[in-house]
């Protein structure tokens, strides 16, 4: 059904939705849209980072010393 849709229907489909919607609150749609689409990016990359700092930790307490003291020369 969508593969049948050129550029002069989605012309027309734009054109509703501007006039049912209005420009303003498209506008404020697409704005709401570009704060959810900053929003995930920070996300992922604190998760990122937690799992980055989480992979230093364990690589650091696993290179600790654990020798007991009267062992070590």
């Amino acid at each position: 059904m969508l593969n049948n849709i050129g550029p002069a229907g989605l012309l027309l489909v734009a054109i509703v939705v501007l006039v049912l919607f209005g420009r303003g609150k498209i506008a404020g749609l697409m704005g709401e849209v570009g704060k959810g689409i900053t929003s995930f990016k920070r996300g992922i990359k604190e998760g990122a980072d937690e799992i980055e700092n989480d992979r230093r930790n364990a690589a650091a307490e696993a290179a600790r010393d654990v020798t007991p003291e009267k062992e070590k020369v």
